[in-house]
Order: C-alpha cells, then structure tokens, then sequence
C-alpha cells in the first residue's frame, strides 16, 4: 500500500524497520468509540504514519484499534507491551508471567494479528528492576515471543535515562520507547515518572540538557538502538507558557523538531484525540524551518536556555564552505564518548562533502547560534580528533 503524502521515513536503529517520522500513540483512543477510532486511524495512514504504539490493556479500545486496522495490518509497524495487564476493570502493570502471557494473547486476538513488529518490555523505570527483567523469567518470555516470530524485535519502554542507558548497551533490546521533551532534557535521572511533572523540579539552577540525557542519545545512535519518542508534548504543558517551565509557548512543530533532531530518535508517537490534533503534528511535514525553530523560543526565554551547548539546531547553517555544522557536532560528540576514534565516525566525518576542516572561522555560524555555541573552535577540535 503507498500513500502519496509528504511523510518523510527513518530507519529504526538495526531493525530494517523505516517508520513514519510522525508516528501514533494511541493512549487517547480509549476515549472515542469504534467508528471514531476508525476514523482517525485511517485519516493517519492515509496521511502515511505507519507506526503505532498500544501500550493500553482496556479491551474496548484494542479491538476498536484491531477493527480499525482490519485489512491493513501489513502497513502499521505495531509497538505492543509486554506487562500491561487489565485487571478488575483496571489497568496493571505487573513482571507476573502468566497474567503477562494472558494480556499479550489477548492483545494478539484483538487487534485481530499473529505477530507484534515491536515486543517492548512495558514501563520499567528502576534499575533494579531492569536488572531483574533482564536475568529473569521476563526477558527469557520475551525473547521465546522473538524466537517463535510472535514478535519480531524486541524493545523497551522507560522515562528513566539510567535504565535506557542500560538496555542500549545491553545489546539484548533493539528500540527504545523513551519520554523526550526539551523540558524533560534538563533534569537528571530520576526513577519517579511523576518528578518530571512537578513544577518545583525546574528550579532557577536548571539549564541546558542533563549530560545523562545527552549521553544516552549518542550511545543509541552509535550502537544503533533506534528511539521512539513518547511525551513529545509533555502532556500539552509545553503549549502554554503559564505551565511551560520555560516561561514561553511551543508549538507542537517546535516540539517534533526538538524530538527528531535527538541522535537516534526514528519517530514521535504523538497522541490524538481527533483529525485536528493528527493535522497539528503532520504540519510539521511542510513546516517552514521559521516555523520548526525551537532554538531561538528557547534562547529568548525568561527561564533555563540552553547556552553553549549544541542542540543540532542547525541555526547556525549557512556556512560558506557548505559544511553541516550540526553533522560535524554530532560526530564529534559521538567520538568524544570513545578512548579512540571509531573507524565508521571517522569515515563518515570524512565522507562529508564539506567538513571541519573547510571551516575558514569567519564566525558568521557563531552570529546566528541561539545558543552561543564557540562553533568555530568545535570545528578546529572536530579537524584535530579526525585527522
């Protein structure tokens, strides 16, 4: 099935999956019923989002999904949880096996398919708990799903960049789910979901991205573990500068902008609760780069810009020499986390049409960084560490 549409596509770390940089998290279907869910299931496809994320237990809203995707399963690249149970009437997370293997049948059974593209391992936000799944019984499920071709990669989803951390150098988790903001950026690894919520944890001393955070996006880039984003929007509080940490307003094209210049980041798994909200994100597809600029909204606001660091932004674009100064960033960045160079870095900075070593340090880059970035002196450094 293809779709004319202007959706641009991205590889998935090592998966061989391309998904939608636009992609679907389905949480608030459980609020329509079965022809609403339909309608604004085949409006996203018919815009090409072919990936979609059904983390909920409630058994209306999996079969109103399986009903709507009936026919079509072949074009959605479906992100399904393992440990997101329905109990009493409730949703529950729970590592119990059985209750685990109940609700995964159950998933399979209505969303009316055979197989998961992306098994992911549901909510794990302590690392003793990472450690635990993973030399346990629920890995070892998880990876009997892989090997029977019940789910074909297997994934993780976490707020924690701790444990994200861990499973991208597990070498065992192939994607992962992973919530990202700029206002979740700037604060430390915590194993309450509930802190990045709280307006007294974005205190007058927070500023620029949690070096965590900034980590754990090269590690999955250079290791390939691709990331979905969940919590783009940070629950829409990004969209009001009376909730937004910052003291100013995004749009939802400065928050997909934010999300999809991460290293590693394939697609942001938006929530819709209507056609409108599915026309807000997919805008970003024809988006003018005035209208996906984050950096200068960021560096204008009243509180925690982001001053000398490189976001990717691309702000600082054109160079006269035709560099990619956001690339040559990213790849020095990438090297820096390494005792020595790793040949693909190296190759890849010299595959460049233009790279560091072009720079002529006319400055005009570090005039239109928001950021303050010392541009010209990264690409002196980025010349020495490739040389």
């Amino acid at each position: 099935m293809v779709y004319n549409t202007p959706m641009r596509y991205r590889a998935l770390g090592k998966t061989g999956l391309e998904v939608s940089e636009i992609g679907f998290g389905a949480e608030w279907l459980e609020r329509h019923n079965k022809q609403e869910v339909a309608e604004i299931i085949h409006y996203a496809e018919g815009k090409g989002i072919n990936i979609l994320d059904c983390w909920m237990s409630n058994p209306e809203v999996r079969s109103n999904i399986g009903a709507a995707i009936r026919g079509r399963r072949q074009w959605w690249i479906i992100q399904g949880h393992l440990g997101s149970t329905w109990q009493n009437g409730q949703y529950v997370k729970t590592r119990e096996i059985e209750k685990t293997k109940i609700a995964f049948r159950d998933l399979l059974g209505r969303l009316g398919t055979d197989y998961i593209d992306l098994g992911m391992i549901h909510f794990v936000d302590e690392e003793k708990e990472f450690h635990e799944i993973m030399n346990g019984e629920f890995y070892a499920y998880a990876e009997s799903l892989k090997e029977s071709g019940t789910i074909h990669h297997i994934g993780m989803s976490t707020h924690n960049p701790k444990v994200a951390k861990l499973a991208a150098e597990s070498g065992r988790i192939e994607m992962i789910l992973f919530s990202i903001n700029p206002a979740f950026d700037m604060l430390p690894s915590s194993e309450d979901l509930n802190r990045y919520f709280e307006e007294s944890a974005y205190t007058d001393d927070v500023g620029g991205i949690a070096p965590e955070r900034a980590e754990l996006y090269r590690i999955c880039e250079q290791r390939g573990v691709g990331i979905t984003v969940m919590k783009g929007y940070e629950g829409g509080r990004l969209f009001d500068a009376k909730t937004s940490p910052f003291g100013v307003a995004l749009t939802p094209v400065q928050c997909i902008h934010y999300a999809l210049t991460r290293p590693a980041v394939a697609s942001i798994l938006a929530g819709y609760d209507s056609i409108k909200h599915v026309d807000d994100a997919l805008r970003y597809e024809s988006a003018s780069q005035e209208e996906k600029d984050y950096a200068t909204v960021l560096a204008s606001a009243p509180r925690h810009a982001y001053k000398g660091e490189c976001t990717y932004c691309g702000h600082c674009a054109p160079c006269p020499k035709g560099i990619d100064i956001a690339m040559v960033n990213k790849l020095y960045d990438l090297a820096m986390m390494q005792d020595e160079v790793p040949p693909s870095l190296r190759e890849h900075y010299k595959s460049l049409s233009a790279n560091g070593d072009d720079c002529i340090s006319c400055g005009g880059c570090e005039s239109r960084c928001p950021f303050s970035v010392k541009v010209v002196e990264r690409m002196m450094k980025a010349k020495a560490l490739f040389k």
